[in-house]
């Protein structure tokens, strides 16, 4: 194999790796699993989410407890632009995530629209976050029409659940 499709292969390994860490930061949200949330980023990685701005450290204690409040979320992640440079890569994933929120007795949804902007470092090997930005797009918030969690639905579906004891930590 010639050494410019070794890095070409090289550069497509690079990108898959970060993306597979993008994806699994998502799914740590929508499953409220911390560890694997901690596990996405480097030591001393930092976070600007707005509302929270600190080390990812801090990130994951402040949001866990945030997420814990909603009854359901999925975070769909999508265009993920990657800039590589060496050991180095910036990133541009846009996201929809789906919250379902009790405000004042009544189930609500709220959409959320925007980009992560990412920056990873590939130390010993190991692609990570060292500093992620929310940039907040849109939203909508509306009164939530769900039928699944109601019988008979809810005795026959497979539902989510929000900890490791969901149907997909069986796959992945």
């Amino acid at each position: 194999m010639s050494e410019s499709n070794l890095a070409r292969l090289e550069l497509a390994a690079d990108k898959l790796e970060i993306q597979e860490v993008i994806y699994n930061l998502a799914r740590s949200v929508d499953r409220c699993d911390a560890d694997l949330m901690r596990s996405c980023f480097h030591p001393g990685a930092t976070d600007d989410h707005g509302q929270f701005v600190g080390t990812a450290e801090d990130f994951v204690t402040w949001v866990m407890p945030v997420l814990e409040t909603m009854e359901q979320t999925q975070h769909c992640i999508c265009n993920i632009l990657i800039k590589l440079e060496g050991d180095k890569a910036t990133t541009e994933s846009y996201f929809l995530a789906f919250h379902t929120l009790d405000i004042e007795g009544s189930s609500s949804h709220m959409i959320a629209a925007g980009r992560y902007l990412d920056t990873l470092e590939k130390r010993d090997g190991v692609w990570k976050i060292t500093h992620r930005e929310a940039v907040f797009d849109w939203n909508q918030l509306e009164p939530s029409t769900d039928t699944w969690g109601q019988p008979p639905a809810v005795d026959q579906l497979l539902r989510g659940v929000r900890n490791s004891s969901d149907a997909s930590y069986k796959n992945v």
